[in-house]
């Protein structure tokens, strides 16, 4: 991975930063990863937004446009969509979540393949992480400090069928609850649809 490629990928999976932070994150002077983030900028990978700090001048944080979101592959997204009208056209809402259920079973069998029913919590959560990668959605585990685990996916493959079809939404979080097990509890606490940047799951054990 290239040096521009590496400062999309931090973007994405860190969120708006400053010329200087991607600089000591990659090792580079911040006059180079200014001039990074100066061409992507004019591709519209990358813009970026003036933040007031408590001293000083504005802080500039760099941060993906829409373009450069799309820079993460999206699987197939033209043709989920199609495929998701058709189904509609030809079965309804019930041909929808049938179609839905199949997905919902083989996610959870997948899932369970990977997941170690014995293990203790944090490492259920990371293996549910790393079978999330798997699957493209740039998944890790932060640890935070009142004991709860925070699973992120920093990006997520099916958008544009999930954008159509909220429903694959509330079936993942579903399948989430049934494979991490009765001594946990999941809760959503971010969503790219409702405008997050990425999707977040807070992890407690109960």
């Amino acid at each position: 991975m290239n040096t521009a490629d590496q400062i999309l990928f931090l973007l994405k999976t860190r969120g708006p930063k400053t010329a200087q932070q991607l600089a000591d994150m990659l090792e580079l002077t911040s006059m180079g990863a200014r001039r990074h983030l100066e061409a992507a900028q004019e591709k519209g990978l990358v813009s970026y937004e003036d933040v007031a700090e408590k001293v000083g001048r504005p802080s500039r944080r760099w941060l993906l446009t829409e373009a450069g979101h799309a820079r993460f592959p999206d699987r197939h997204a033209d043709l989920t969509l199609q495929l998701i009208t058709q189904v509609r056209s030809l079965f309804g809402e019930q041909g929808m979540e049938k179609l839905i259920t199949a997905r919902e079973q083989a996610s959870e069998a997948f899932y369970r393949e990977s997941i170690d029913d014995n293990a203790a919590l944090p490492e259920r959560v990371n293996a549910l992480a790393l079978a999330r990668d798997v699957e493209g959605y740039m998944a890790e585990v932060e640890k935070r400090d009142d004991g709860t685990l925070l699973l992120v996916e920093n990006h997520c493959p099916i958008c544009a069928a999930a954008r159509e079809c909220q429903q694959f939404c509330r079936s993942e979080l579903d399948v989430f609850r049934r494979v991490l097990g009765p001594d946990c509890s999941v809760e959503r606490a971010e969503h790219i649809l409702s405008g997050a940047r990425r999707c977040a799951y807070v992890i407690k054990p109960v």
